[in-house]
């Protein structure tokens, strides 16, 4: 174990599948809809610590780690893949760019301009939160899935077994919900998206596209509900600069070091994720297309 205290990982993870699995396969006495609104937090949790688990916790053993957090009670997404895009999202020179962030929701301005007004007007709900937590997971789901397999049929065979690893899982946790569980699979389904959709509060106002890469990560300082189903990453600029830090001692670190995070970032904060909602409901938190050049800059001038 990395050190004395992975224990409280392994205690989270433990509770997470406990509940799951009664949610999923036990207490048929209680009725679908509620069953379902436990289920989409405890789902989110577990996308939580997918996230703590692909960065180094809790054990030395990485192999051990992803063994341990693989099942795909989220449904959306193979972990082996959000792995490997959730590493290099952390190329921090990267972060917020159309072609070179896998977790980017901006677009090239030449392609925004380019895209039917219909969809223009969809992504830029999807730029508020509650287009990012309704139409987002599809938005999202289907995104990946196109850029997934642009990656198989430009020869990554690594990509195709994952995903046909992931499919015959999903497959199977269905086939087990149906023969033995006690909640229908349509619901479950319905579950999961709404875990994403939740997820998505916290990955809506993560980033912002600046020019300079070291304010582009945000800082949340709520400690509530949502900081604890996020494991501590609305403190996002700090998990961007130590990205190995274990999420039990976040807090504590961004309190010891706030002024510092503080200018580092731009002062980019929000006191809570009311006050999200408050400012970004309804109202887009940015133009979906991208203020800087970037084939200019990056991929040389293609016009």
């Amino acid at each position: 174990m990395r050190n004395d205290a992975e224990w409280r990982t392994l205690l989270v993870a433990g509770v997470c599948y406990a509940v799951w699995f009664l949610l999923a396969f036990g207490w048929a006495e209680l009725p679908d809809t509620l069953r379902v609104l436990f289920l989409i937090p405890t789902i989110s949790l577990h996308s939580s610590l997918q996230h703590e688990f692909l960065h180094g916790h809790p054990f030395r053993n990485q192999k051990l780690n992803d063994l341990l957090i693989a099942p795909p009670i989220g449904v959306l997404v193979p972990y082996l893949r959000f792995k490997s895009c959730h590493l290099n999202h952390h190329i921090n020179e990267n972060i917020t760019d159309p072609y070179d962030d896998p977790e980017s929701y901006y677009l090239d301005r030449e392609v925004w301009s380019t895209i039917p007004a219909w969809l223009q007007r969809l992504l830029t709900f999807n730029n508020t939160l509650a287009g990012r937590t309704t139409v987002g997971p599809a938005l999202a789901a289907i995104g990946f899935a196109i850029s997934e397999f642009r990656r198989a049929m430009a020869g990554e065979p690594a990509v195709v077994r994952v995903w046909l690893r992931h499919i015959l899982a999903v497959t199977a946790l269905f086939w087990l919900i149906t023969r033995f569980g006690s909640l229908h699979p349509a619901a479950y389904f319905l579950a999961a998206y709404l875990g994403m959709g939740l997820l998505m509060v916290r990955s809506f106002i993560e980033h912002q596209a600046t020019e300079k890469a070291n304010q582009r990560s945000v800082i949340i300082e709520t400690r509530g509900p949502l900081s604890l189903l996020f494991l501590n990453n609305n403190f996002h600029s700090v998990h961007h600069a130590y990205p190995s830090l274990a999420w039990y001692r976040i807090p504590a670190f961004f309190r010891e070091n706030r002024s510092r995070f503080l200018r580092m970032n731009g002062g980019y904060r929000y006191e809570s994720y009311w006050e999200v909602f408050r400012r970004h409901g309804f109202r887009a938190k940015e133009p979906v297309a991208y203020p800087m050049d970037v084939r200019r800059n990056k991929h040389g001038d293609q016009s």
